[in-house]
């Protein structure tokens, strides 16, 4: 090998330049930095290098030095710390192989005679615990030898006695001799006794002492295992270390474990990961579910129902252009759509089993004729009531607020021709839903129209009604006892929407009436037979009864109050009766004037007791078998109407939420509806609700059946709405949150009184509109230039009146070019602050001097209107 610098050494063996010269220098070789290095004078440096480690220079070192360097960070606060650095040398020698033969066999030696003082231990212990039980065994078979002395001592002295006793017997009289002879017996069976005792203790003590001594030499047996086993792992390890001749693993693992703490190692996270793994491998195939849909079903169930996350539905609902929640309601259609989207199946399952199953329960049977059903209708005030009042002899419309009937009233009434059934409804343009559920409830409808007023609107609705019905129609012309009475324009007017009397060729019955005197009842009460007749109107006296809820409400003694028309079957006291989402046992039965009924059949209106709670009017009533089947049929179903409530609120809120945001804050009326009954109800939050426009807004946030509660007061205060109560009344302590809170709470008895209050309320929350109203015009004549002012219109007023304080517009050839406000009205060199008609003034205007002669100045004031629905 050629000559190498010294800088080229140094970078190959890795040290520096200056320790490479000390370490030739060491050797005897004095070199420089630049020096050339030769093979000899590299080969000499080796060798003084091995010498200083121990070697002899030809062979390798038989010592190595190891430094190590640890650095630790204490925390001596809050914000301090100190680095500590400790430093840790340690040489190694390498033992000759003479040396090595030596250790190892003085450890073999060690091992042997430590094994050796083992077996010698163990076998004295086996020896003591032979001896002990050998010693037990000695003292167990003494005590035997000795308890058999006792024994042969014992008979020899019962044998002495015997013959003692016999030589006595040979004097004993006969009754002494059996005596004597019965306590030998005794005695005889004693000393048995204490032998056998004596006997099973004795084999007890040797049994005992010879499972000690067996479980002694086992433990002895079992130690002396262990202990061979352990002294094999030892010299197993013993080999292991010493088979390395520097040891340098062992004693490296053990300044490792001393320098930290010994603290375990933890796994790497590459080991931790793959221990975690297990072995379950992705389907190949995709899982094909069948899931069973109702009529609806939220996202999170149906997620549910996929085995997937709500997430994963709400995704493919997004793809599909529906924004929805977790909790929002879809409808059977859509359900269908997503299932079939994700790759399933679905099966279409009937929400109404239960139900169907407790109809199917109620058996029918003959049917035989029944009484007629009829429905007064027309419009308000045209004496619906009054001429019912005179049908039934009874004064019903003195006892309804301001003489309008605003409940639907059933009363069964006995005619000289028979029974006939009769259903008031109100006339007013609120109580639609109402004439619509009377409508189709019935059988016969009579339209009573005043001879004097003519066919109004909800005449019009009336007859609309019946017609969808297909409900035959009998027209009352009423109050033809008074002087404007027309029957002529009744008729016309009737027939203009095809309603024709059968004079005139058309197939409805015209019967004038006068509910005042009487006048034409009879006739009225035969055509209703002869209708009737031709129907031939039947139902199924008996079995379970069905029928419709007439109206309903809550009375504050007896609970809920329900007025059922039966149709079919008949009902009795204790039946289970289903009325949507109320059931529960009739408790009692009454008529229209308060008298118990024992038995109702078909065309009977009866109100009942004994619902769970208020049904909604216009139900199906059902009585059936099964109470518990009731109770989930009513569960069922006001979950489902709970469900529909909430898809309507969410659909709103997603069709109106761009609307609102663009409309901006639209004003709310917030109310808190009471009512007397159920039919009320309905018909008063049609009608508010109905007055919302786009920038007022009815918002009934509540609503029921029954007086005025602390609940509804609280809500009230807490909603800020006002507190509407129709024929109810606060109780005290709905009266005391009233008047803390400041609640507005109105009563009324009377409808339109209290729509037309609403209404106003509902104006006094309308933006006011601002409308411009012009009150002077001014025309320039010349224009003068000012120093100070700029230009100044010389004007003459030739309409109204200018004044100072209001704003102004520029014309020119009648187009405004300016719009401002003035800035000085002069008459002469005073400042004035209007001008009237006819007058000459100056005219500065502020911000503006292109004024022209010839110009107009129009002068206005913004005026304030009050707007009204």
């Amino acid at each position: 090998m050629a000559e190498v610098s010294i800088e080229k050494l140094a970078t190959d063996i890795g040290t520096t330049v200056e320790r490479l010269v000390q370490q030739f220098k060491s050797a005897g070789i004095t070199k420089v930095a630049g020096a050339q290095v030769t093979e000899d004078e590299k080969r000499q440096l080796l060798d003084f290098l091995s010498k200083q480690h121990g070697g002899t220079g030809a062979e390798a070192p038989k010592r190595m030095t190891l430094q190590r360097k640890t650095t630790s960070t204490l925390s001596v606060g809050k914000s301090k710390s100190v680095n500590v650095e400790v430093r840790k040398k340690r040489t190694y020698v390498k033992r000759t192989d003479v040396e090595e033969a030596k250790i190892a066999e003085e450890e073999a030696k060690r091992l042997a005679e430590e094994q050796q003082a083992k077996l010698e231990a163990e076998q004295k212990a086996a020896e003591a615990a032979k001896k002990a039980a050998e010693e037990k065994a000695k003292k167990a078979a003494e005590a035997k030898a000795k308890a058999d002395a006792e024994r042969a001592q014992r008979a020899e002295e019962a044998k002495k006695a015997a013959e003692a006793r016999q030589a006595e017997e040979t004097q004993l009289s006969p009754e002494e001799k059996a005596e004597q002879e019965k306590i030998q017996a005794e005695a005889e069976k004693l000393r048995k006794t204490q032998e056998e005792e004596t006997q099973r203790k004795l084999e007890e003590e040797a049994k005992k002492a010879a499972e000690d001594a067996k479980k002694l030499a086992e433990e002895n047996s079992r130690r002396w295992k262990e202990e061979e086993e352990r002294r094999k792992k030892e010299e197993a390890k013993e080999v292991h270390v010493h088979s390395n001749r520097y040891a340098q693993e062992a004693e490296d693992v053990d300044d490792i474990k001393s320098e930290r703490g010994g603290r375990r190692r933890k796994k790497s996270k590459k080991n931790a990961g793959s221990e975690l793994k297990h072995a379950f491998n992705k389907p190949a195939k995709a899982v094909e579910r069948i899931v069973k849909l109702g009529e609806t079903i939220t996202v999170g169930e149906l997620g549910s129902k996929l085995a997937i996350k709500a997430t994963e539905v709400i995704k493919t609902l997004m793809k599909m252009g529906e924004m929805v929640t977790i909790n929002h309601v879809l409808d059977q259609e859509t359900a269908v759509l997503v299932v079939e989207e994700m790759g399933h199946k679905y099966e279409l399952v009937n929400d109404n089993a239960l139900e169907d199953e407790l109809i199917a329960d109620v058996t029918g049977g003959d049917k035989a004729g029944r009484a007629p059903v009829v429905t007064i209708m027309g419009h308000v005030d045209h004496g619906k009531t009054s001429l019912l009042d005179y049908i039934r002899r009874a004064k019903v419309a003195d006892g309804e607020a301001g003489g309008i009937t605003q409940h639907i009233g059933a009363y069964s009434v006995e005619t000289d021709n028979g029974r006939i059934a009769f259903l008031d409804t109100p006339g007013h343009a609120a109580f639609t839903a109402m004439r619509a559920r009377g409508a189709t409830a019935t059988d016969i409808v009579i339209l009573v129209v005043a001879a004097d007023d003519g066919v109004m609107p909800q005449t019009k609705e009336a007859v609309q009604h019946s017609k969808a019905a297909g409900v035959p129609l009998i027209v009352a012309v009423n109050k033809i006892d008074k002087e404007a009475a027309d029957l002529d324009r009744v008729k016309t007017e009737l027939s203009q929407i095809e309603v024709i009397s059968e004079e005139w060729g058309g197939e409805h019955q015209f019967v004038n009436v006068s509910a005042k005197t009487g006048q034409g009842v009879d006739e009225l009460l035969e055509a209703i037979n002869l209708q009737a007749e031709v129907l031939d109107l039947q139902a199924v006296p008996t079995g379970p009864a069905k029928g419709i809820v007439i109206e309903s409400r809550l009375d504050k003694g007896r609970g809920p109050v329900a007025s059922v028309l039966i149709q079919e079957g008949e009902l009795k006291a204790g039946d289970i009766m289903l009325c949507g989402e109320e059931y529960g046992r009739i408790r009692a039965m009454r008529d229209e004037n308060g008298k118990d009924v024992k038995l109702a059949g078909p065309s009977t209106p009866v109100e009942i007791l004994g619902l769970s709670g208020v049904p909604m009017a216009g139900e199906n009533a059902l009585v059936v078998q099964d109470e518990r089947k009731a109770r989930e049929v009513a569960t069922k179903r006001h979950t489902k109407q709970r469900e529909v409530k909430l898809a309507k609120q969410q659909k709103a809120k997603l069709e109106n939420m761009f609307a609102n945001m663009e409309a901006g804050d639209v004003s709310e009326l917030n109310v808190v509806l009471k009512a007397d009954v159920q039919g009320s109800i309905q018909a008063i939050s049609d009608s508010l609700t109905k007055l919302s426009t786009d920038e007022v807004k009815v918002n009934i946030v509540g609503s029921g059946v029954g007086g005025i509660t602390e609940t509804d007061a609280s809500l009230a205060a807490a909603s800020s709405a006002i507190v509407v109560g129709f024929n109810v009344r606060a109780d005290a302590s709905a009266r005391k949150i009233v008047e803390t809170e400041e609640i507005d709470l109105r009563y009324y008895s009377i409808i339109y009184q209290l729509i037309d209050e609403v209404k106003q309320a509902m104006s006094g929350m309308l933006a006011p509109e601002f409308k411009q109203e012009i009150i002077g015009l001014a025309e320039v004549r010349d224009v003068f230039k000012s120093p100070k002012i700029g230009a100044i219109a010389g004007c003459m007023v030739t309409e109204g009146v200018v004044k100072r304080s209001n704003p102004i517009r520029v014309l020119r050839e009648n187009v405004v070019i300016y719009e401002g406000e003035l800035e000085s009205l002069r008459r002469f060199k005073d400042d004035v602050q209007e001008v009237r008609n006819g007058v000459e003034c100056g005219i500065g205007v502020k911000n503006y001097n292109d004024v022209k002669a010839g110009d107009q100045i129009e002068v206005f004031e913004i005026v304030e209107v009050k707007r009204e629905l």
